[in-house]
């Protein structure tokens, strides 16, 4: 009996091991075939946007949401990551990691593409809007389309907008101002920009360039008399807190490029650049509508705070900021006179 129960155990073993090598084993549904190609997964195309304001101004608001938005419509695809307050290179810093193809996105002054199309500056100049929507309307003229174009096919830079308003630009300083004459000596901080130095010069200050984060700590040590910036700009950075007296010299229009790389904008899909192109565009009427509705709302909350309203002779400052057209020997000759007709046409519209 022994020898049969290990001849019976011999057998069934040999019976197992020849049933496990000789069968092949059955194929999981959907598992991988060897040889066969994998498909690649979808690949998230991370995107820089880098800013200079601050995260209660109504401009980083209205980025908040077109990250948002962007980021949930393009299913993962899409990754915005927005940087306020200056925290990553803004300005000329900003513009010169789009035009070196990074992929980046900056929302910062019309007045830094006029680095690299001079005519930029002309458009933006002081005292030539009365309202937002003639700079708007303005933004749609051939003139800025063509220079849309140089500036895309000359260095790589695609302008998704010009239209990120935030309110003309005024005087925050420690004394009211109503006349040229009240700015002499002053010292006040400008961007980088040759445009804002020559129309502070002309309205009679004396123009300090400095990043706009700075300039908190620089009126606090005396180093600036003052600022010059829309009535959103002086309360979300709390610049109430260092001066008290804003002029509503309104000299220039407080507003935003969004720039991107071409090299960049030519990786993304079509999907993608439809997705992001939409998206700025409600994120830009969000904001004009949000400034629009905010201005009143603001101007009550500084009077709060103490700071005190000043109206100034308007005549006197157009008249003595005449000068800054005929500064910029780069300039097409004529484009001023040009901007003039495009004006005329647009009020006529209106």
């Amino acid at each position: 009996m022994k020898k049969i129960a290990m001849l019976l155990a011999t057998v069934l073993m040999a019976t197992s091991i020849v049933a496990c090598g000789s069968k092949e084993p059955a194929e999981t549904p959907g598992a991988e075939t060897p040889g066969a190609e994998t498909p690649a997964a979808t690949e998230t195309k991370e995107i820089t946007i880098s800013t200079k304001f601050v995260d209660d101004e109504q401009t980083a608001i209205s980025l908040k949401k077109v990250v948002e938005a962007v980021n949930e419509r393009s299913n993962g695809s899409l990754e915005l990551k927005l940087f306020t307050g200056g925290t990553l290179p803004i300005g000329k810093d900003g513009m010169e990691q789009i035009v070196k193809g990074s992929d980046w996105i900056l929302v910062d002054g019309v007045n830094f593409l006029g680095d690299y199309v001079p005519d930029y500056n002309a458009i933006t100049g002081p005292f030539l809007y009365t309202t937002f929507d003639e700079y708007l309307a303005m933004t749609k003229t051939p003139l800025v389309e063509e220079l849309n174009a140089k500036i895309e096919e000359d260095h790589g830079v695609k302008v998704m907008s010009l239209d990120w308003v935030f309110g003309f630009r005024s005087m925050m300083t420690k004394k009211p101002i109503k006349t040229p004459e009240d700015m002499k000596g002053l010292n006040i901080r400008v961007p980088t920009s040759q445009l804002y130095t020559y129309t502070i010069e002309a309205m009679g200050g004396n123009p300090v360039s400095m990043p706009y984060p700075d300039t908190y700590a620089a009126i606090q040590q005396g180093v600036i008399d003052g600022v010059e910036g829309s009535i959103m700009t002086y309360y979300g950075t709390q610049q109430y807190e260092n001066v008290k007296e804003y002029s509503l010299t309104n000299h220039l229009l407080g507003v935003s490029a969004v720039v991107i790389s071409d090299d960049l904008w030519a990786e993304l899909t079509e999907e993608q650049q439809t997705i992001l192109s939409e998206e700025f565009e409600k994120g830009m009427q969000d904001n004009l509508a949000e400034t629009i509705k905010a201005e009143d709302e603001f101007a009550d909350l500084l009077k709060a705070e103490g700071v005190s309203f000043h109206e100034v002779d308007a005549e006197a400052f157009l008249k003595a900021a005449e000068p800054v057209y005929t500064k910029f020997d780069n300039w097409t000759p004529g484009i001023y006179e040009r901007i003039l007709e495009e004006l005329e046409k647009i009020k006529a519209a209106q």
